[in-house]
Order: C-alpha cells, then structure tokens, then sequence
C-alpha cells in the first residue's frame, strides 16, 4: 500500500502549493522579460515588492510597446465590453418560446437589471486590466465575491505570477493558488472580527502569534505572507449547509507559520464555492498548456528588445554628433577650457597647433537608422492589432459601426476571431452565468413566465466586435434583398419567393437590434387579424354606402309621364 503524501488538510495544500508553483516556474522568466520591457508594475512574481515604489522601468527607452498595449486595452474593452452600450442579451435555446411575448419581455427586463449590477460594480474597472493582461502574457485572471453592501458582487484583478492555475480533465480550469501580502491589522479585519459590529471581540485562534504579538504590539503595519487555495471540494456534500462542504472549497492560511498552530488543521478562514469564483481568460492555449501563449506580447518581444537597442544606439549617435568626444594637445591638460559657445580659451598658438578637435570624423546616418526604427514600430503596433483598436479607442462609440470596422479592417477580424471565441469561453459566458447565479441567489431576478420555466438560457453577444463578425452574412442578405428588388422591378411576382417575415427576423438577428423592436409573431397575427376585420368593415359599408345611395336615386327617379311615382315605387309595387 503506498504511503500516503500528507497527514491534514493544511500538508495537503502545502504539497498542492509547492507542485503548482513549480509547475509555473518555466513561465516566470517570460513573464519577467515581458514585464520589464512594456509593463514593468504589472509583475507579481516577487511579492517582496509589494507596496515597493522603487523605479523599475530601466529597459525602456522607446515606450511604442507600453502605448500599444494601452490601446489594446482600450480597444477590447470598447469593442467587446462596452460600459455605454448593451454588449449581450439573453434568450432561450428554444427559439419558439423565445419568441413569446411574455418570455421576451422577461428576458428584456433580465437583461437590463444584470447590466444594472454590472454598472454599480467594479467590473469595468478590473476588465480593461485583464485586457491587458492577455495581451501582454497571455493569462489574465480575476476573482468575483458576493457583496451584500448594496452592488451585488465585487471583482478582484491578480497580477501576472502572484498565482497559479491547474485545469480538469476537460481543460478548463478549476484549481486556483495565490499567495500575497496582507499586513497584521488587515489579517484581524479580515479573519479575526467576526462580528463588525463588535471589532472588540477578536478570535486569536485562526491567526499565528507572530501577528498576534505584531497587533498588540503597535506594528498594526507588519507584513505577513497569506495563502489563498480553491479547489475541487474532496468533501463535498451537496445536502450540507456549511460554505466548507460546498462544490469548490476555499481556505486562507498562513505561509510558514513557525509557531505550529497554522501546520495543523488551522485556518484563518476556511469556506466554499457553489461555482468556480475565478476567471482565468488566455489569448491562445497551446495544446494541453495551462496558461496562454501566443499573445501580442509574446509575438512581438524580440521587435520590443530589438527597438530598445535600436533607440539606445540612435540616442548614441545624435549624442557623439551632438557632443564628441574631443581631442587636442598636451599643453592644454591643465588648462582651463571651456566647451561653452561664445567662450574664449585663452592658449598660446605654436607651430602645428590644431587646437580642440572632434575625434571621430565619420558622419553617422541617422537617417537609415530612424527609417529601421520606423518599420520596427509598425510590425510591433499590427502585432497589438493597433490600427483596429485605435479606432474604437478614439472614435464616438455612439457613431461607430460594426458595418465600419468589418469595411475597413476584415483582414483583422479574422485574426481575432479565435481570440474571441476563446474570450467567450473562459471569460464571458462563465461571467455572466456566474452573476445571474448570484442575483438570482439574492433574489433580484424577476420570476420568469411559465413558458421560459425549466428552459436553458442562451447567452447572444452584441457587442460592436460581435456584430462586426455578424457582417458577413449580413452582406449576403443585403445582396439577395437588393437583387430580389431589381427582378421585382420588372415582375412582382418573384416576391412570392421571399418570406419577408422570415426575412425581417434574420435581419434583425444578424444586426443585433433589440428584440422590443421587432414583434413576435403573435403580435403580428393579431396585428394583421384586426387589420383584416378593419378592412372587411369599411368594405361592408362601403357596400352599404352604395346600396342606400342606389336606393336613393331610385327613389327620385320619376317614370310614365305626368304621373308623380318614383322607380322605387314601381320597384315595390306602390
């Protein structure tokens, strides 16, 4: 029988986090080389360096890469995640019941309460920061808690390197390792008050002596390193009411407690999940890889690295141009010279006397130089995808069109479509689930209509980026659209081959309209039953006009002469 690994459940996640971490180490340098060279803050690796300001920006000279990036922060989140305009909606798998008007009106009224929720967190805050992430390592990760102050839920960004992922067997991930600072004051606040209301009443029990002694001691300020881990639950009980039996369970712990009472079953906090809090949205995955590669950064670091030396050595040039170094006579090593213009150094003039001269007389080509530069720029801003992001970064969102960036930037679209279908899936689609869970949890979902119970929601993404790839099957049925009204033009029976109805819907899909705009088809029966009955109503009384009118002239119409009977008396026999 083999001997078991760990005896408690805190050796255990001492034996998760030393294989996590080791398993990470082969990025780290990557990482570190990326971050030096275009984002030098968003490093976690050293935590040492934490609330540290000291100056990190060493590598950079041209600052092409760090602007690219910014703009592709902002450009996803313009173009993908848009806080000014609707980027999804909700409908049902069952397009039939869908279309119901009940049905729309509560997936509508959904719809705009989670977009609601969205705004009075902090979410458009910590996306355009895992944008950048993506871009710049591959990996971003984020966390959402519930917040029962008022905003719903709360997000939490991690920095590159402050943790580790591990994924099923299905390749998504499901384990989540980070290890981080907090100081002896936020520890108690945290872990130790269980009561807010009673900040008095300290559970010393779930906390270390060390910070003990460092809280009591007035060193409130005393950095101590904290463990967080979320995992698949090995205890889970799904008829238990305790948050540490749940799917995925969650526990804080210190790192390296020397007192021993955080080596045994101790924790500062031990709890769980119903759902994976932790959002961890990768460029490109590489095969069984855990972390994402291929990403902007990634692809354009040596561009990145060679610029910088490019930029140094152009900087040199100009410099020994500018200011050579000089060389002159012995006789001047003690004198006094000055290199000032309109100065006046004072020597004695011999025979052979050159004076002060540059010592290289080679003219540099700056010219090239800074035209090699220029190409190095443009390669690393299209590896950035730049002239796309740049457009949606600084034009009126209110005027840009899908219609516009599929025209101008096709080729683009294409190279980011599988970033974004890989965005919907480890980020979007887990986010929103995620969060309709937890309103609905907290009871801000409305009750949906007997037609929608027990039907399975479906996620539809409209945002400026999402209707751009919508555009070109929407060139298809503007092509058709267009031919069937030149044929009817010369015969209107071809229209008999278009549904317009049918044609109206797709449209209407395809462009991402709101669904309030169009009705359904049950309003549109009725629409057209009381169109119908209108009509067959005014036909029944113009028949009646015309009848009491024919009815009248008869009765004026004189017949026989001299005799005073009208037709309609004849008619009746009067």
């Amino acid at each position: 029988m083999a001997a078991k690994l760990y005896q408690t459940k805190r050796e255990r996640c001492d034996l998760i986090q030393a294989q996590l971490e080791q398993e990470r180490t082969s990025f780290e340098s990557h990482w570190t080389e990326l971050s030096d060279f275009v984002a030098p803050r968003r490093s976690g690796i050293n935590i040492e360096n934490t609330n540290r300001g000291d100056k990190k920006n060493q590598n950079i000279i041209d600052s092409t890469a760090t602007l690219a990036l910014r703009t592709l922060r902002s450009g996803m989140m313009s173009g993908v995640t848009s806080p000014a305009r609707p980027w999804f909606k909700l409908t049902l798998a069952d397009q039939e019941v869908s279309e119901v008007g009940s049905v729309r009106r509560w997936l509508d009224a959904v719809g705009s309460r989670m977009n609601t929720a969205f705004l009075r967190s902090n979410l458009y805050n910590v996306l355009p920061i895992c944008y950048g992430d993506m871009g710049l390592f591959g990996t971003g990760c984020f966390l959402v808690e519930e917040d029962l102050t008022g905003n719903v839920f709360r997000f939490k960004p991690f920095q590159i390197g402050s943790y580790c992922i591990s994924q099923n067997a299905d390749l998504k991930v499901d384990t989540f390792f980070r290890k981080f600072k907090m100081t002896a004051r936020q520890i108690i606040l945290k872990f130790a008050i269980k009561d807010p209301m009673k900040p008095q009443e300290i559970d010393w029990s779930v906390v270390s002596l060390a910070v003990r002694e460092a809280y009591e001691n007035n060193q409130q300020e005393t950095w101590f390193e904290i463990c967080h881990l979320i995992e698949p639950n090995q205890d889970y009980r799904p008829d238990a009411l305790e948050a540490k039996y749940k799917l995925f369970s969650s526990v804080y712990y210190e790192n390296g407690s020397k007192d021993g009472r955080n080596k045994s079953e101790t924790f500062l906090r031990e709890s769980g999940y119903d759902y994976f809090p932790v959002f961890t949205p990768r460029w490109e995955i590489n095969g069984e890889d855990i972390y994402g590669t291929s990403c902007p950064g990634m692809e354009a670091l040596g561009d990145i690295k060679q610029l910088q030396i490019g930029e140094k050595r152009s900087l040199q040039a100009v410099d020994k141009m500018v200011n050579p170094a000089l060389t002159g006579p012995t006789s001047l090593k003690n004198a006094k010279v000055s290199l000032t213009p309109g100065d006046i150094t004072y020597n004695d003039i011999r025979e052979g006397y050159q004076g002060l001269r540059p010592v290289h007389e080679v003219q540099f080509r700056i010219s090239e130089l800074e035209q090699k530069q220029a190409q190095v720029r443009q390669r690393i801003q299209r590896a950035f995808f730049e002239d796309l992001f740049l457009m949606l970064a600084n034009s009126d969102r209110r005027q840009i069109t899908a219609r516009e960036i599929d025209e101008r930037h096709e080729e683009k679209l294409l190279a980011l479509g599988p970033v974004l279908e890989q965005l919907n899936q480890d980020l979007l689609d887990p986010l929103i689930d995620i969060c309709f869970y937890i309103m609905n949890k907290q009871g801000l979902i409305p009750e949906p209509p007997p037609e929608a119970q027990g039907k399975d929601l479906k996620i539809e993404y409209i945002s400026v980026m999402a209707q751009a790839q919508k555009m070109v099957g929407l060139g298809a049925v503007d092509r058709f659209m267009s031919f069937v009204a030149g044929a009817a033009s010369y015969n209107q029976e071809v229209l008999d081959k278009v549904d317009s109805d049918n044609a109206i819907d797709v449209y209407a899909d395809l462009t991402s309209v709101p669904s309030r705009m169009v009705r359904t088809d049950e309003e549109v029966m009725v629409i057209r039953e009381n169109r119908q009955k209108a009509q067959q109503q005014a036909q029944q009384a113009e028949v009646a006009r015309q009848q009491a009118a024919a009815a009248k002239d008869l009765s004026q119409a004189k017949i026989g002469s001299g005799e005073d009977r009208s037709a309609l008396d004849a008619v009746l026999g009067v």
